[in-house]
């Protein structure tokens, strides 16, 4: 049976018949508004679309602040000025006489553009050092080798269309459109042509925008030295990143021209100093006007590192070895001696903790952010004086008498002498037939315990000490002291050093040891590893690890775990402590009897630094060293080791003077600085407001 077929309502037909019409009157609206915009305005619109740009622009972030244990910034940032270049639609005629104007309008305001170009004018001459870096950059510029500095000058003046007949005004351009060419640019892509403006530049180029096509002003953050040299061989320097390391690290987000750590803090910590980068939208017109800008997302500041360093005491142990040196070359303190170059270290003793560490000569970390001068980079660069070498922790010198305490405490340890052993110091050292070294006393001390051993510094003490210890016990003290063997520093470039030991397949001769004995022979380590060796001392033997980074604070004020960025600088640098037996543990009263010996080396008339000490108003335990080196031992380095106070010691200070002459010549800028710790070269109070407000914690 067939079911009956339903009809529609008449209102549902209705509906329908106004749903099909709405449906085709919105298409046929839509049709003509298309029409409209494609046919009739279409091109108005394309013209109106084609004079607007959006480019994004990067909104640098400012590095992180480097201060002090107080958080008195060394290192921090400014706001300077550069000046960007977009293509634009403009002719290659006048994008030539807009460069010019930009140029002169930068060096009327105290200004200068980039200016790569290795090519001066009246008279013509090329800026390289020799024949085959000139044939290589015509190379790889596509010029003949034979042509002369002006033959390649108009080359480059055709292939750019300069027409300025004007020889000043044609180099300008040509030095411009190099770089452009060099660094490459697009309507999107921007190219930095002029870096650390004036004030004065920024408003014209602001104001005068129509004038300059393509052109803006982009605020940046640099690095600022509100302490100019202070602790440069700690912090380091910042450049442009170069193009290795932009390769391996654009993947880390960082640009073309952003700058990149090179060597100290800044490159140990750029990965918690760099910060985050924002973006800004600029709107420009197709002639290069900007007509609106907006920021998409903030930069995000970096990371501030707190240094374990006190700003004032750096300062002071700076100065104290520039004029101990000055002193030694000129004659003020005994005979005058070529003294090439130093440094000095102040640790705590408990902590391990560097108060201060200075390198002398030292360097200005700001002339590497734009690019360092020929002139300056030479000076930079000499073998002699090398002021960019951290002579604390990157040379290694011999230790001469300061090495004693080490044959000293090996003795004591193990039953070789005892604290009432006296040795008859006879002058020559007669033991072995083959090899006879002598005493620095000529007639000898005659008989003489360890403890005026060591007042004295007499050589044939040590000798016979070091004959009856023997090279593998002194060798396992040595290491525990932390003499040959890297501290772990958050530094990069830290030596390792050398120390007298067996080798594999090389024959150790019974005089090798009476030598290493008295810190000769192949003992070689840095000022800071004797730093740690003088805290053990004044500790009561117990190791320490130095450091320099106290803490890596968050812009959010949240700090990084300690645990976190010393296992990062393990894996990323490769910097920890060398493995050492920790489980040595010294006698007490042996090691009395030997900080007796350093304390009759300042406060007994004929201890060796008893002249600068003698009045001195806390306890100080000390010791000089004198290591002669060279093929006919003509140069003297001078070394003083000390610490204080003497019976609850603080800090230990550590100086070192290539080819100082004594070790006693180094002992005035021992006291110095820690006359400057113990406050006694306080006048007055000056409050800093650029300090941080960081508390230390003591544990």
């Amino acid at each position: 049976m067939f079911k009956r077929r339903e009809r529609k309502k008449p209102n549902q037909i209705l509906r329908y018949n106004l749903l099909i019409t709405s449906v085709y009157i919105i298409g046929i609206g839509l049709l003509l508004q298309l029409f409209n915009l494609q046919i009739i305005h279409g091109a108005e619109y394309r013209e109106t679309s084609n004079t607007r740009l959006a480019r994004e622009s990067t909104l640098k972030a400012a590095r992180g602040d480097i201060c002090d244990r107080t958080g008195i910034p060394i290192v921090t940032t400014t706001v300077t000025y550069s000046l960007e270049l977009y293509k634009t639609k403009i002719d290659t005629e006048t994008l030539n006489s807009t460069l010019l104007k930009i140029a002169n309008v930068l060096e009327q305001n105290n200004s200068t553009y980039i200016n790569n170009l290795p090519i001066n004018i009246n008279p013509f001459s090329f800026n390289f050092s020799d024949e085959e870096k000139e044939k290589k950059w015509k190379r790889s510029n596509k010029l003949d080798e034979n042509l002369s500095c002006e033959e390649v000058f108009y080359k480059l003046k055709e292939k750019y269309k300069v027409k300025n007949e004007n020889i000043e005004e044609a180099r300008k351009i040509i030095a411009m459109r190099y770089h452009i060419s060099e660094e490459g640019y697009s309507s999107t892509k921007s190219v930095v042509i002029a870096q650390n403006i004036t004030l004065e530049c920024v408003h014209i180029f602001n104001e005068q925008g129509n004038e300059f096509p393509g052109v803006y002003v982009i605020e940046e953050p640099i690095r600022a030295y509100p302490k100019t040299t202070l602790a440069s061989h700690i912090i380091g320097y910042t450049q442009r990143i170069s193009a290795e390391q932009y390769k391996a690290e654009k993947e880390n987000g960082y640009k073309m021209d952003d700058f990149f750590g090179q060597t100290g803090i800044e490159r140990v910590a750029e990965k918690y100093l760099k910060g985050k980068n924002g973006i800004k939208q600029i709107d420009m017109a197709v002639d290069g006007t900007v007509t609106g800008e907006y920021v998409q997302e903030e930069a995000v500041q970096g990371s501030d590192v707190i240094l374990t360093i006190d700003a004032k005491l750096q300062e002071v142990t700076e100065k104290a070895l520039a004029n101990n040196i000055a002193r030694i070359r000129d004659g003020s303190i005994g005979q005058p001696s070529d003294a090439t170059g130093g440094a000095m270290v102040v640790m705590d003793v408990k902590t391990g903790e560097v108060l201060s560490m200075a390198s002398y000569p030292d360097y200005d970390p700001s002339k590497f952010l734009f690019g360092i001068d020929d002139e300056t980079y030479q000076q930079y660069i000499d073998k002699v004086y090398k002021p960019l070498r951290n002579r604390a922790i990157q040379e290694i010198y011999p230790p001469g008498s300061i090495f004693k305490m080490v044959t000293a405490v090996a003795g004591l340890e193990t039953g070789a002498i005892t604290k009432d052993t006296k040795i008859n110091d006879t002058y020559r050292y007669t033991y072995y037939k083959t090899y006879q070294p002598t005493c620095w006393k000529r007639g000898g001390h005659g008989w003489i315990s360890i403890t005026s051993a060591i007042e004295k510094s007499c050589n044939y003490f040590f000798y016979e000490v070091g004959r009856r210890v023997g090279i593998d016990n002194l060798a396992k003290y040595t290491k525990y002291f932390g003499l040959g063997v890297k501290t772990g520093i958050e530094l990069l470039g830290e030596e390792t050093g050398k120390l007298n030991e067996r080798q594999e397949g090389v024959t150790w001769n019974p005089g090798d040891t009476i030598q290493a004995a008295i810190g000769q022979l192949n003992n070689q380590y840095t000022p800071l590893q004797i730093a740690k060796y003088t805290s053990m001392l004044a500790n009561g033997g117990n190791v320490v690890h130095p450091t320099i980074i106290k803490a890596i604070k968050n812009e959010d004020g949240t700090e990084v775990p300690r645990e976190e960025y010393e296992q990062y600088f393990k894996e990323e640098f490769g910097i920890s402590a060398s493995d050492v037996n920790d489980d040595i543990a010294i006698e007490p009263e042996n090691l009395k009897v030997i900080l007796n010996g350093m304390k009759s080396v300042t406060s007994d008339t004929g201890g060796t630094a008893y002249k600068y000490f003698k009045d001195f108003n806390i306890e100080v335990g000390g010791k000089t060293g004198s290591a002669q080196v060279g093929e006919h031992n003509e140069k003297t380095h001078a070394w003083f080791i000390g610490f204080a106070p003497f019976d609850e010691p603080e800090i230990a200070v550590v100086i070192f003077v290539e080819n100082g002459g004594h070790g006693a010549y180094t002992a005035e800028a021992a006291r110095e600085v820690m006359a400057q710790y113990f406050g006694m070269n306080q006048t007055d109070i000056e409050e800093d407001n650029t300090a941080k407000p960081y508390v230390e914690v003591r544990n």
